[in-house]
């Protein structure tokens, strides 16, 4: 893996924003026409299923679906670079309400000229993710 690679250091900036509680600092790393779709399709986030494009669109995404949440952590197996563009397969432990969820999937982050992220994209699924509901460990909290 290119660690140097632009989607690379994207994706890193994203999720380092994410475990850090920095909205306005995942804002600043996307471009201004950048859709983040998380997961793919129609979900509770997404109903319509078209993502959210536009920082505006992705500053209230991160209201309804990071926000609410006490920890996200990423445990990526296993990452391919191609173009402008890296994919990772693993999966996001979500922490919140007391418990843990573990969301498995394949995430992308897809970078423009300038480093900025112009899509954040996240295939995963709504039913097998909350059959890994669990009560949040003690020492986890």
């Amino acid at each position: 893996m290119n660690t140097d690679h632009p989607a690379h250091l994207a994706g890193k900036r994203s999720r380092d924003a994410v475990a850090a509680r920095d909205k306005e600092a995942w804002l600043s790393n996307f471009a201004d026409d950048a859709i983040v779709q998380d997961p793919i399709g129609p979900s509770h986030f997404d109903p319509e299923g078209k993502g959210h494009r536009g920082r505006d669109e992705i500053s209230a995404f991160w209201d309804k679906a990071i926000a609410p949440t006490d920890k996200i952590e990423f445990n990526f197996a296993d990452t391919f670079q191609c173009g402008d563009e890296e994919a990772n397969t693993g999966n996001i432990t979500i922490t919140m309400a007391g418990h843990q969820i573990v969301t498995e999937g394949v995430f992308t982050y897809r970078a423009n000229e300038k480093g900025e992220l112009v899509a954040l994209r996240a295939y995963w699924e709504l039913d097998r993710a909350a059959k890994t509901a669990r009560p949040t460990p003690a020492s986890n909290v």
